[in-house]
């Protein structure tokens, strides 16, 4: 069987990035940048006050007090056209344009203004309270890299920088088939030997939290013919997901249904846990995974292979997140032959430090441990038995509908 990181690179080696589109900044936040993002202006765009007060020269202030004569008054978006001389200021307040001749700022508390006379006793360096031109970003600069998502923080940026539209990756659009004779709604009245279909409106939460587009389709019964009609609904969407049939056993249908109609199987099976029965191939150009039919194994090979793959289709520049550090709040045993991933909650201890406690339970068909995990322990091959406070690495499921 291959391991999970043969697994995983096979996959990324069969999918590609999507072509570009060109979308309103507005509608920016969670996308994948296309094209580098350039700044086509100065930030800011003169030399400007930071603060509320008067543009002065700092040579003419001295700690024996001055009183300079105040020329004019030039709110932020109305600069002063005139220059200011030796002995003179210009009431100015934050944002406002440092008006020619003037090179500080003294601050309104620092100073005593009768009529048209501004009296202190403070002296400034030069520069004081003065934000340089292009001090956070100059034109053509750029601001964010292709293959970046952008955050509300980037579309603020990119704003400032006068952009009003950005080249993004489009969406993948991804389907969703789960199979199984026993699979109903959620909702419908639930018979002898039924269960609630929970794999297609998971996969669906998981694919939106992270950008994709998900086209659910209808269950496929435990039909070989049924299978095969799935080559006639996957038009327009770039990959193609199946949640269930992908075991050994006699009603295990999708790889045989699916390879009736052109697919090409790269793998089935792999040493990891939970997920060993999973798929990987081509349909066509359509790049195909088949999860398993059980909803923890399908989100867990979702996590570890599916959004790798949707990563590289966006055009992130990293494909793979990697693991980050923690330590085990519980003993664990030694792992088998298969890669272990361990659900598991997430705290911080009195030093800080990450701690993963896995359940003691880590039945593969335990949603409702699922649904209270943070994060995956990852156990490597026959990995031997290891004891609370001792160093792991988790992959963060948290993160994902932060």
């Amino acid at each position: 069987m291959l391991s999970v990181a043969q697994a995983r690179e096979r996959i990324l080696e069969g999918v590609f990035p999507l072509p570009a589109e060109v979308v309103a900044l507005t509608d920016a936040c969670g996308r994948v940048s296309a094209a580098p993002i350039m700044a086509g202006l100065f930030n800011p765009p003169a030399d400007v006050s930071s603060m509320d007060g008067y543009a002065v020269r700092a040579a003419d202030l001295s700690a024996g007090g001055v009183t300079l004569a105040c020329i004019a008054e030039a709110p932020a978006g109305h600069p002063f056209t005139g220059t200011a001389g030796p002995g003179q200021c210009v009431r100015i307040f934050t944002g406002s344009v440092m008006p020619a001749g003037t090179d500080a700022v003294l601050i309104q508390e620092n100073a005593q203004r009768e009529g048209s006379s501004v009296h202190t006793t403070h002296t400034l360096a030069p520069g004081t309270y003065v934000r340089r031109k292009g001090q956070d970003f100059a034109a053509g600069q750029m601001l964010a890299p292709a293959g970046q998502r952008l955050s509300a923080r980037d579309v603020g940026l990119a704003a400032a920088a006068n952009n009003a539209w950005v080249q993004v990756a489009r969406r993948p659009r991804v389907a969703i088939a789960a199979t199984g004779d026993e699979l109903l709604l959620p909702g419908s009245a639930i018979g002898a030997g039924q269960i609630a279909n929970a794999n297609t409106p998971m996969l669906a939460a998981l694919l939106r939290a992270v950008g994709a587009e998900p086209v659910m389709l209808p269950v496929l019964r435990d039909d070989m013919a049924d299978v095969a009609t799935l080559e006639r609904m996957i038009d327009g969407v770039d990959m193609l997901l199946t949640a269930g049939g992908a075991s050994v056993g006699s009603h295990d249908l999708v790889r045989r249904g699916l390879e009736q109609v052109g697919l090409e199987t790269d793998f089935w099976k792999i040493a990891m846990r939970p997920g060993r029965p999973l798929m990987s191939g081509h349909l066509g150009r359509l790049p195909f995974i088949g999860l398993p039919g059980n909803p923890v194994a399908a989100f867990v090979c979702s996590i570890v292979f599916v959004l790798p793959a949707l990563r590289r289709m966006a055009g992130l520049a990293q494909a793979i997140e990697p693991p980050v550090q923690a330590i085990l709040g519980c003993d664990v045993p030694e792992n088998d032959q298969r890669m272990d991933h361990l659900r598991a909650t997430l705290a911080h201890d009195a030093q800080g430090r990450l701690v993963a406690t896995p359940f003691p339970v880590q039945d593969s068909a335990m949603l409702h441990v699922l649904a209270q995990s943070q994060a995956l322990v990852l156990r490597a091959p026959h990995a031997p038995a290891a004891r609370a406070g001792d160093a792991c690495a988790v992959i963060r499921i948290d993160h994902v509908f932060a």
